[in-house]
C-alpha cells in the first residue's frame, strides 16, 4: 500500500540545517498494524507527516499503490488526505461545544460525504466503539478514553483506506489505552492499514504486526509484533464488516 524508498528531511533551525531523517526506507502492507517507536527525538513525528502528506520530504520517494505522492501540490495533497487517510491524534483535537455524533459528521462533510448517510454513519460507528449512548453528549463532557474513540470513529467516517495515530494513547490510563489500540488493531483488516507512533513499546508489541525502531533519525530495527495479533483479542461485534463495506 505505502513504501517509503531512502526518505531524507531536514529543518532549518538558526542558521544550521537539522536532519531529522536519514534514507528511510520501510513499507506499510494492507491488514497491517505498523507500530513506529523511538525515543524522543528520534524523528517518529516527522516520518508520520512525511506518511500523512503534511510534510514533503527533501529526498526519496513516498509512493501510495505505486503512485509517487511526495511531490504532489497542495492542493492535490489535500485531496489525496480527504480520499484516503484517517488521522488520531495524542489530544484528540475534537471540537468541545459539539456532541459525539456532530464531531465525526463534521468530518464526513470536509469530505464532501452525503449529509445523510453521514449521519448515519457517524452513529453507527460511535455504536460500535462502544459510545452508542454518548452520541449527543457534548465532547467537552467525555473522558479522555471515550473522547479518543470518538477520534477513531472520526477517522474511520470516510473510510480511508490508511489510518495514522501520534501517540494516540499518550494521555490514557493503561486501561483506556489498552482499549484504543484493541479497536485500532481491528481496523487493520482487508484493504485498511494501521500506522501508529507510540512511545508505549509495551503495548506495540502487544497489538503491532510489525515495529519499526526509530533512532537519530535511521531505522535501527524492524520487528514483528508480538504473538497476540489479531488472533488474540475479540473483535467488536460486526466492527470488521463495517468498516470493510
Amino acid at each position: 500500500m505505502f513504501e517509503l524508498h531512502q526518505i531524507s528531511k531536514a529543518y532549518p533551525l538558526g542558521g544550521d540545517l537539522i536532519e531529522v531523517l536519514h534514507g528511510v526506507s520501510m513499507e506499510i502492507k494492507p491488514g497491517k498494524l505498523v507500530a513506529i517507536v523511538g525515543p524522543s527525538g528520534s524523528g517518529k513525528s516527522t516520518l508520520l507527516n512525511l506518511i500523512g502528506t503534511l510534510d514533503t520530504p527533501d529526498d526519496g520517494r513516498l509512493l501510495f499503490d505505486g503512485r509517487d505522492i511526495g511531490k504532489l501540490s497542495p492542493s492535490a495533497r489535500a485531496s489525496f488526505r480527504a480520499d484516503n487517510l484517517g488521522f488520531i491524534f495524542q489530544f484528540f483535537n475534537l471540537l468541545p461545544g459539539l456532541t459525539a455524533r456532530q464531531n465525526v459528521e463534521l468530518a464526513a462533510a470536509i469530505g464532501h460525504r452525503d449529509r445523510h448517510y453521514s449521519r448515519q454513519r457517524a452513529g453507527e460507528l460511535l455504536e460500535l466503539v462502544g459510545l452508542g449512548d454518548k452520541v449527543d453528549a457534548p465532547a467537552r463532557n467525555l473522558s479522555g478514553g471515550q473522547m479518543q474513540r470518538v477520534a477513531i470513529a472520526r477517522a474511520l467516517v470516510n473510510e480511508p483506506r490508511l489510518i495514522l495515530a501520534d501517540e494516540p494513547t499518550g494521555n490514557l490510563d493503561q486501561r483506556n489505552a489498552a482499549g484504543v489500540l484493541q479497536l485500532l488493531r481491528e481496523q487493520a483488516s482487508g484493504d485498511r492499514a494501521v500506522a501508529m507512533v507510540t512511545h508505549d513499546r509495551e503495548l506495540a508489541e502487544r497489538f503491532a504486526d510489525e515495529i519499526v525502531t526509530l533512532v537519530d533519525g535511521r531505522i535501527e530495527e524492524m520487528a514483528a509484533g508480538g504473538q497476540n495479533g489479531k488472533r488474540g483479542f475479540r473483535l467488536v461485534s460486526n466492527l470488521a464488516s463495517l468498516i470493510g463495506r
